[in-house]
């Protein structure tokens, strides 16, 4: 599937995402029209999904994370359906996962204060329909967050 030319190049890209392709190309070691069309290949084939930025929430003033990890009422066979629309809504909402086990769905939150944390959890988290339990988990620090594979 990948050969070492296309794992050099993922490597490279995951170092430096933003980097020119020209920049890129020469780091591979192949010709620019190469480097486009091994890109191209890998965004065909799913393995590049497209570019992201990352927002750092705390430098735009959201000082509180808070992991809620929820189990549904699973009496109706729509609930997570139902459930997880409606989370989607919540602006405050980041991230939005689901497990199989107790835990049912888990939900990453930010907040600019605790506060503000509290107006967002009574007004729209609670709101959310059905939530059979909550168990909050306040994020202290971010020890490791690495978005890279190793190839």
């Amino acid at each position: 599937m990948l050969d070492d030319t296309d794992r050099r190049l993922l490597r490279h890209l995951q170092a430096d995402p933003a980097q020119p392709m020209t920049q890129l190309a020469l780091a591979v070691g192949v010709p620019l029209a190469t480097c486009y069309k091994r890109l191209d290949r890998l965004q065909a084939q799913g393995v590049l999904r497209g570019q992201h930025v990352t927002i750092d929430w705390a430098a735009l003033g959201y000082a509180v994370e808070v992991s809620l990890r929820i189990t549904l009422d699973k009496t109706d066979p729509r609930a997570f359906d139902v459930f997880l629309a409606a989370a989607r809504d919540v602006p405050e909402v980041t991230e939005i996962q689901t497990f199989l086990g107790r835990v049912d769905v888990r939900l990453a939150v930010i907040a600019r204060s605790m506060t503000h944390y509290q107006r967002i959890y009574r007004e729209r988290i609670l709101s959310l329909p059905h939530i059979a339990d909550i168990e909050a988990l306040m994020q202290v620090a971010t020890i490791k967050n690495q978005q890279t594979v190793p190839l």
